[in-house]
């Protein structure tokens, strides 16, 4: 973390969490200099954080050339589903056809921080953690191409179900992705597929509830617990 490069890193990780986990609502500012202060980075990293945070669809250049926390829209938000069930299909088939332990472990691991935050009260966290599964997915396909789209596409997901989701019990969701994991360790690549696809649907009903109210809020603030 000494080095300017790690600290450029941690401010988009910081971001893109605070961004997915709905802490930074859809059109919020986000003032070059403020978060070079707040990262203790140079305003030139901050503008490379910044655009790699564009490129993954979570902030947008507003009127001013001032980069703001995209707000999706639903059409957006249905064009993008579509393109993740095409691209996730290829991506759990491809798992189930080269299953090894090893692959059942890492995903277990993570199964099980999900359980974990389902018991407490930041609904948040655990949305973002159901993210992180899917990014999971992407990773162990073997495939680089799919896997950079792949997690692109998952992460615009995760800020369309923040501005756009009901709340719901992510237990739910678990349970699916533990059978999901099941059905790929048994080799049964077709039946992937079709959990995927089933999955993949019900996460975008949960677009349709409308869209959150403005608010004021204190970057710094929020920025501090990221």
């Amino acid at each position: 973390m000494d080095r300017p490069a790690d600290r450029a890193n941690a401010a988009f990780l910081s971001l893109r969490s605070a961004i997915v986990e709905a802490a930074l609502p859809p059109g919020t500012r986000l003032p070059e200099d403020l978060l070079a202060q707040q990262y203790g980075v140079s305003r030139t990293l901050i503008r490379g954080t910044l655009a790699r945070l564009t490129a993954a669809g979570l902030v947008e250049t507003g009127k001013a050339k001032s980069a703001l926390v995209a707000n999706p829209s639903l059409t957006d938000s249905k064009e993008t589903f579509e393109v993740r069930r095409c691209l996730e299909r290829e991506a759990v088939r491809a798992i189930a056809l080269r299953w090894d332990a090893s692959m059942g472990t890492t995903l277990g691991a993570h199964i099980d921080r999900e359980l974990a935050a389902t018991s407490t009260p930041n609904a948040q966290v655990s949305g973002r953690l159901g993210a992180e599964f899917h990014i999971l997915l992407a990773e162990l396909s073997g495939n680089t191409l799919l896997e950079r789209y792949l997690s692109e596409v998952i992460w615009r997901c995760a800020l369309i179900l923040a501005v756009h989701g009901r709340d719901h019990d992510q237990r739910g969701s678990v349970a699916e992705h533990q059978r999901l994991v099941e059905v790929m360790a048994a080799g049964d690549a077709d039946g992937a597929e079709a959990l995927i696809v089933a999955h993949v649907a019900a996460v975008e009903e949960r677009t349709l509830s409308g869209v959150g109210q403005d608010q004021h809020l204190d970057l710094t603030a929020v920025l501090s617990r990221y």
